[in-house]
């Protein structure tokens, strides 16, 4: 009688866990800024521990691990980590729709190793890319732990005196100029009507732009709020009346989003 030679221990591997990093809202890349005074410390020291990464920069995703290096020992060396870039086209044009397929970034993870999710500022899939690879975790039974950090839309609803308790975030606005107005026009109807605060963003080039669009747009009692780089030291929020931002108007920092928050 032959004996099988098949083995017969099936264990399966544990899975890893996907760990949603926060970065500094100084796109992980202003040494000048100390990391301790915006990044919890349990936060850095379980990103000093992974060696597998999602990220939405290599570039950047390198230069924040390089600045965690300085202040809690990386477990492997920079050169040695395994990061891998969410495509382009996920970056232009969302990852929120369910068309993209994620479950391949997550191979490390399904071989038991922990990964960790990363955008260039801020929590990622929080207006940034990466709820494909959040989704994908799930499906997949990986278990998914957000970790602590600065937010910026949260940082920025707190700070504008808008209703915090109702509230939406819009994403972008439109870059044609007449398709931005009626943008503004819908949100400030729907910010005065149920007083639910409107919250968008806008790159740093078109920052100028925005806001004057905004100062043209709503009416002169409308509440508008301008919130850059918070939990830096050039960090700015200003929330005023139209009326009163028309009178003064704050310049904005052109090297940092904005997230603008509208109501009564």
């Amino acid at each position: 009688m032959s004996m099988s030679t098949t083995p017969t221990n099936t264990a399966q591997r544990p899975k890893g866990r996907l760990y949603l990093v926060p970065a500094p809202l100084d796109f992980g890349c202003d040494s000048e800024v100390n990391l301790q005074n915006t990044m919890p410390w349990g936060t850095l020291t379980v990103a000093a521990q992974l060696q597998y990464w999602v990220c939405e920069n290599a570039k950047s995703a390198r230069a924040y691990l390089k600045r965690v290096n300085e202040i809690t020992p990386l477990s492997s060396t920079i050169q040695t980590l395994h990061i891998q870039e969410l495509p382009r086209e996920v970056h232009k044009k969302g990852d929120h729709t369910g068309n993209f397929d994620a479950r391949h970034l997550l191979a490390p993870a399904l071989e038991g190793h922990d990964v960790g999710l990363v955008s260039e500022a801020g929590m990622p899939a929080v207006a940034d890319p990466g709820s494909s690879v959040v989704r994908a975790a799930h499906d997949l039974g990986i278990e998914v732990i957000p970790l602590t950090g600065p937010v910026s839309l949260l940082l920025a609803l707190a700070a504008s005196g808008l209703n915090g308790q109702n509230f939406a975030f819009v994403g972008y606005l439109p870059q044609d100029g007449a398709e931005r107005s009626q943008r503004i026009k819908e949100l400030e109807s729907l910010a005065l009507k149920t007083g639910q605060t409107q919250l968008f963003i806008e790159t740093p080039y078109r920052n100028a732009a925005m806001l004057q669009s905004l100062l043209h747009t709503l009416q002169h009692n409308t509440r508008l709020a301008v919130c850059s780089g918070l939990t830096l030291e050039r960090g700015v929020c200003r929330s005023d009346t139209i009326k009163n931002w028309r009178q003064k108007t704050s310049p904005l920092n052109n090297a940092t989003p904005a997230v603008f928050a509208l109501g009564r």
